[in-house]
């Protein structure tokens, strides 16, 4: 999943960043104790060309910098997410403030691929947004080379809204597909079924 690069500084997205607990996840706001694993999991290229702002090579001083940013919560909300009773770090989800309005994104690292643990992250941060938010309209997008991703974003009800190019720190300029989730088909899906 990508997410822009443009902030916003639009109040009406302000989110505060509770634990949010899911069936095999706990969400949390990253600390200090996930620097290594989060060093050792953002270090793959696979990940990185598929993201917007990940650089690669990541080592301790660009998960440090996340750390930070995570903390400033200055362009929206940023998630560890760790296994349930082990709280081994998996990968990272949040929500984005950018020019088109508040963005999902996430990226899950490689060991822990074709596990869903996307697709849970993503409907427990797809329900914080617009329980905690007025929000009428949730934006995701994903390269058009990522399919595993476009599977997350349609499990989750967004519905295709067009292609655009972004600008990857690793990848340079990549045409990416849109998509939008509005308050309405939200709050039919609720149940989140299960495809």
């Amino acid at each position: 999943m990508v997410a822009e690069a443009e902030d916003s500084e639009d109040e009406s997205y302000a989110i505060d960043c509770p634990v949010l607990v899911t069936e095999r996840l706990v969400m949390r706001a990253p600390h200090e104790g996930d620097i290594a694993q989060l060093a050792e999991l953002a270090d793959n290229r696979h990940v990185a060309e598929m993201l917007a702002r990940m650089p690669h090579p990541y080592g301790e001083a660009e998960a440090r910098a996340f750390l930070a940013m995570a903390k400033s919560r200055r362009a929206g909300i940023a998630y560890a997410l760790t296994l349930a009773g082990t709280d081994t770090f998996v990968g990272c989800a949040g929500l984005n403030t950018t020019d088109r309005g508040l963005e999902l994104g996430y990226w899950i690292g490689e060991p822990y691929w074709k596990k869903g643990y996307a697709t849970e992250a993503a409907h427990a941060l797809v329900d914080l947004a617009f329980q905690r938010t007025s929000i009428q309209v949730l934006h995701a997008s994903t390269r058009v080379i990522n399919p595993a991703s476009r599977r997350v974003i349609h499990k989750c009800g967004f519905q295709y809204a067009g292609q655009g190019m972004l600008n990857s720190i690793v990848a340079g300029q990549v045409p990416v597909e849109r998509y939008r989730l509005d308050r309405k088909t939200w709050t039919s899906l609720r149940n989140w079924v299960h495809f």
